[in-house]
């Protein structure tokens, strides 16, 4: 019997993003670690939980790498793990990345795992768990980059483990960033989202060493591989917001997925974005498909062989697994968006 995708037919409605009353009522517990339980930052993310059983645990591993673990499962009811980073506080970038040129990449995670819900999404293949782990020391992560850019330039992508925008009501995280990064512009930050919610940060004087980063796709892909995320027309808005204000916007359009008509649902998607937005304004554009180490795509094949993303043959292409014909893919797409924006904009 085929497993029924239970994000798919609950109250997690893809196309609408999650709010922060949905936020506070998500987490039935939480996970604190004994350390951290009076530090200040603790307290800030508690107090938006009242409702929420708090539970002390020694060390957030304890119960994040757990075995006998279905990352899929615990997505229909997320935990919430608040606890005090030690070490790796900052990563050398990954080659899966686009790095847009600069020399030295780098990228940190504060928060691990997301709220949204995407097939495609690497994190399935990453992590033991889907839980979802907040550093509250964030300010060592902040440290270490700027230790790390100490007489040069550096660019930081920090919002790739986890969506940290979506958050900013709870943490004040990004806030944090930007904050640094007036203070340091040899430190080009990036802050990758698909959520709504640049009205978090809207208020800030954000430098231009800020890069506000929305992953964009068609809404056909949208309705089909991702769950409880805004649709288009949400994040074209939001887009518009940061336009206006001023900001560093960087378009997105990965991963290209597969769908029904694909050309020309792609082509309409990308006239969509260029009728909604100031092409004039954007930063910059970059274009990929969907690839995935093979262990990762063995342990989201474990979790469920029958979610949408398995419906198209891959292939292995330089050690990831990729469509067979996503070099076709990925030229037809570029090929629409340099009809809008100059090719050296285009990665």
């Amino acid at each position: 019997m085929m497993e029924r995708n239970i994000f798919q037919n609950s109250s997690m409605i893809c196309g609408h993003e999650i709010s922060l009353n949905a936020i506070e009522n998500k987490f039935s517990h939480i996970y604190v670690e004994e350390e951290i339980k009076n530090f200040k930052a603790t307290r800030k993310i508690l107090q938006n939980f009242p409702n929420s059983k708090l539970i002390y645990i020694n060390n957030y591993r304890d119960v994040f790498n757990r075995v006998r673990q279905n990352f899929n499962v615990q997505k229909y009811s997320q935990k919430l793990i608040l606890a005090k980073a030690k070490s790796n506080f900052i990563y050398d970038g990954s080659d899966m990345c686009e790095d847009f040129g600069q020399e030295n990449f780098y990228y940190s995670s504060s928060i691990l795992n997301c709220i949204y819900n995407c097939e495609y999404c690497y994190l399935k293949g990453l992590y033991p768990s889907s839980n979802v782990v907040i550093f509250v020391n964030v300010e060592d992560f902040i440290e270490a980059a700027v230790e790390k850019g100490k007489g040069k330039k550096i660019y930081v992508c920090i919002s790739y483990d986890s969506d940290i925008l979506v958050f900013e009501n709870i943490t004040g995280f990004a806030e944090k960033w930007i904050r640094m990064a007036e203070k340091n512009p040899n430190i080009l930050i990036e802050i990758r989202t698909k959520s709504i919610n640049f009205k978090s940060v809207k208020h800030l004087d954000i430098p231009s060493n800020v890069i506000f980063a929305w992953s964009l796709l068609p809404d056909e892909v949208i309705q089909k591989y991702e769950f409880k995320v805004p649709n288009l027309n949400s994040r074209l808005k939001s887009i518009g917001e940061a336009i206006e204000k001023g900001v560093q916007v960087r378009i997105s359009i990965e991963p290209i997925m597969q769908i029904n008509n694909f050309d020309n649902v792609y082509e309409k998607f990308i006239t969509k974005i260029f009728n909604s937005i100031n092409k004039e304004k954007v930063r910059d554009i970059n274009i990929d498909t969907f690839r995935v180490k093979k262990e990762h795509l063995k342990r989201i094949r474990k979790l469920n062989p029958y979610e949408n993303i398995f419906g198209y043959k891959f292939s292995n292409i330089d050690d990831y697994y990729t469509y067979e014909d996503s070099k076709r893919m990925k030229e037809h797409v570029y090929n629409l968006v340099r009809k809008y924006v100059p090719e050296n904009k285009i990665f």
